[in-house]
């Protein structure tokens, strides 16, 4: 693996797969419910879903090997721009939500990108090199849920997590892989 990552941002097929995924109707939703419910990590969610889209399937120590190459830089910056981000949405003490909406604007691209540096380092990890293949996209994608879940301790939310799937299967339809 090196350093740095393998193509600018809007370059990056992992990053376009998660831009497009992510703006289906009710999946930005499902993912912030995973997040808040389950302490899914969105970016690594959305991950495993592109490794399925490659037809690979991993298993709960790939999940932690790729928890374990982001983990420092969620806990870090990723979750504390997004708790700042979400107090400044009421306001804090004598400053009013509506006086800090231009900051909050400002953190919350911060946070975006600093997601996009969290996207870049998982693609470090080529499709080609974690998980195995074989399995069809909708099988390996139940396949890698199930392995985050294993990963964390404890099943996802099951709404949530069947609003992703259905979204997924029905998302290759409309946007296969080159």
């Amino acid at each position: 693996m090196s350093d740095a990552p393998t193509a600018p941002f809007d370059e990056s097929p992992f990053w376009r797969f998660s831009l497009r995924f992510y703006a289906r109707a009710k999946v930005s939703a499902a993912c912030v419910a995973l997040q808040d419910q389950a302490s899914v990590d969105v970016n690594l969610l959305l991950f495993l879903l592109f490794l399925a889209e490659h037809h690979r399937s991993v298993a709960a120590g790939d999940v932690a090997r790729l928890d374990a190459g982001i983990a420092a830089w969620r806990e870090q910056v990723v979750k504390r721009l997004r708790e700042l981000r979400r107090a400044l949405k009421p306001g804090i003490d004598a400053i009013p939500g509506t006086v800090s909406e231009a900051f909050r604007a400002q953190i919350k691209r911060l946070e975006l990108e600093s997601e996009r540096i969290e996207q870049a380092a998982l693609e470090k990890f080529s499709p080609e090199t974690i998980g195995s293949g074989g399995a069809s996209r909708l099988q390996a994608a139940e396949a890698n849920l199930a392995a985050y879940e294993a990963q964390l301790g404890h099943a996802f939310p099951a709404e949530p997590r069947t609003l992703i799937l259905a979204a997924f299967g029905e998302f290759g339809s409309h946007h296969p892989i080159a």
